[in-house]
C-alpha cells in the first residue's frame, strides 16, 4: 500500500515537473537573471540597490555571484522581489522519476545477478543470456524495495 501511495506521488510530481521541460528553456542568461531583468527594466544598479536596501557595489556582487552559481536563494529572492518578480526554484529530474527508479533497480539487479552468473559459468552451470532479463525483472520484483535502491553507490 505504501509503495502504491509513493508511486502515485511520483506520478503527480512528474506531471507537475513536466511543465519545466525542455529544461534548456530556463537556462540562465550569461550574466544571470538579475542582470538581464535589471537591464530589461532599465534599472541601474544603484536603483536596484536602493530597492533591496544595499549599496550599488553589493548589487554588482549579487549579479556576479548569481552568474557564478554561488548566490544564496534568500538573496536571489530579495532581488527578484525588488524587481516585482517571483523566484521559482525547482529540482527537475533528467527523466521521469519512475524511469530513475527503474534504471537504479535494473543496475543493482544486473550487478548482483552477474556475480552469480559468473560463479555459475566458472562451475560450468551457466544459464542462457535470454533468461537473464527475466531473472533481472524477477530479482527487482522479489528482492528489491525502493528504500534498498539508495543504500549503495
Amino acid at each position: 500500500m505504501k509503495n502504491d501511495s509513493r508511486k502515485r506521488g511520483r506520478l503527480r510530481l512528474d506531471e507537475r515537473l513536466r511543465a519545466f521541460q525542455p529544461i534548456d528553456r530556463f537556462k540562465a542568461p550569461p550574466k544571470g537573471w538579475v542582470r538581464a531583468l535589471r537591464d530589461a527594466l532599465g534599472m541601474t544598479g544603484a536603483q536596484l540597490g536602493t530597492r533591496i536596501g544595499v549599496r550599488p557595489q553589493t548589487v554588482e556582487a549579487i549579479e556576479k555571484s548569481e552568474a557564478a552559481g554561488t548566490i544564496q536563494l534568500n538573496t536571489l529572492r530579495r532581488a527578484a522581489e525588488a524587481m516585482d518578480c517571483t523566484l521559482v526554484y525547482a529540482l527537475v529530474p533528467n527523466s521521469s522519476l519512475g524511469a530513475v527508479i527503474e534504471a537504479r533497480a535494473t543496475k543493482i539487479a544486473r550487478r548482483e545477478l552477474q556475480r552469480v552468473a559468473h560463479t555459475m559459468r566458472l562451475e560450468a552451470q551457466g544459464t542462457g543470456e535470454a533468461d537473464f532479463e527475466s531473472r533481472v525483472q524477477a530479482y527487482i520484483r522479489d528482492r528489491l524495495s525502493e528504500r534498498d535502491l539508495w543504500n549503495e553507490t
